[in-house]
């Protein structure tokens, strides 16, 4: 066989092997579908898709529609054929509802233009599993926790306090102190499982804090808010000016990521739909907002009698997490499905 016919044939089985491998809408998708409230990105990804991950190659952005990109409850999505393909999109924006007074005791519900803001647009993932890890942990190195100002005393000597009460912390904080810092105590040292390198310390916020007074390396603070009680030695770290990011497509990392699981929310090993994880991989790995992980169990070993050796049999897809924030060696993620039990150290692969 000439070197042209070969390279021919192999062109030929590469792009049927594309086109077998092309992203394809379920066959009983919807063709029509009401977002609801409660409804996530998710989960309408589902509904149209067995790879919710991939939802952005099947998602229509019909520049008809104002925010094509955010998705509304009362808004009808459907599919449309676009360049031979099918496609999901919004066809229609959902119309809200105000009353109108006709006479004593009698109302009519009439359909006006809706002016939404864009948080009520539904979420990528169920907020409510989450909101706790955007808002009230950070990981941070060993060193910055270790030399952040700490708390001193409480007033009249208290050692234990709460919102309300004023506080004193000793510490460097610079050439002038910030008008406010979270509170926060030491968490979990997570290192590496293979390089045993340290990858971060995680910090959790028991309060805020807003300086009242300095005196020297001294600040007289008030306890604005506070979730567990502030104790004495707890840490001081400038409150966080960043945005918290609800809004993403799923998707898959921007390049190969194996790695594995390193905690579960509620320091239990078992790990079920709608966890958080921590995971040993971060932004230098090339995870972000939104990456979407498959979780692998390792394969049982059993004994080949033939052979008269072990031979581990291969990986189980177990199931599926998605990350929604990251830190520079590690990141957090929800579980979004779990198809087998799952556990602390089960790995995770790039989809």
């Amino acid at each position: 066989m000439s070197k042209t016919l070969k390279r021919l044939l192999f062109a030929g089985l590469i792009s049927v092997s594309a086109t077998a491998a092309a992203l394809e809408v379920k066959s009983d998708a919807p063709q029509r579908y009401v977002v609801k409230d409660g409804d996530t990105l998710w989960g309408i990804a589902e509904r149209y898709t067995d790879d919710a991950w991939q939802w952005p190659e099947i998602w229509y952005q019909n520049n008809q529609i104002k925010d094509p990109h955010l998705i509304f409850p009362g808004d009808v999505i459907g599919l449309v054929t676009i360049n031979g393909e099918t496609k999901a999109t919004v066809m229609k924006r959902g119309a809200a509802s105000r009353t109108v007074k006709l006479s004593p005791g009698n109302v009519k519900l009439q359909p006006t233009a809706r002016i939404e803001p864009i948080e009520s647009a539904i979420p990528a993932i169920p907020l409510d599993a989450i909101r706790g890890f955007l808002r009230d942990h950070r990981v941070v190195e060993t060193k910055e926790l270790n030399t952040a100002p700490r708390i001193l005393a409480g007033d009249d000597g208290h050692l234990v306090m709460g919102a309300g009460n004023r506080v004193y912390a000793r510490g460097d904080y610079g050439d002038e102190p910030a008008a406010a810092y979270g509170v926060f105590r030491q968490g979990q040292v997570y290192r590496d499982p293979e390089t045993k390198e340290v990858l971060g310390l995680e910090a959790l916020e028991v309060g805020l804090a807003r300086v009242n007074a300095v005196d020297g390396d001294i600040m007289t603070l008030i306890l604005e808010r506070t979730t567990q009680q502030v104790n004495v030695g707890d840490r001081l770290l400038e409150t966080e000016d960043r945005e918290l990011i609800t809004r993403y497509y799923p998707k898959p990392p921007s390049r190969d990521v194996t790695g594995q699981i390193l905690a579960v929310s509620g320091g239990v090993t078992q790990v079920g739909q709608y966890d958080v994880v921590v995971i040993n991989r971060g932004e230098r790995d090339g995870i972000e907002p939104g990456s979407v992980l498959l979780i692998e169990k390792a394969g049982n070993v059993v004994y080949d009698k033939i052979a008269g050796e072990k031979v581990r049999l291969p990986n189980t897809r177990a199931g599926t997490l998605m990350v929604f924030r990251t830190f520079e060696k590690l990141s957090y993620a929800l579980v979004m499905r779990a198809t087998s039990p799952l556990r602390v150290a089960d790995q995770f692969v790039t989809p």
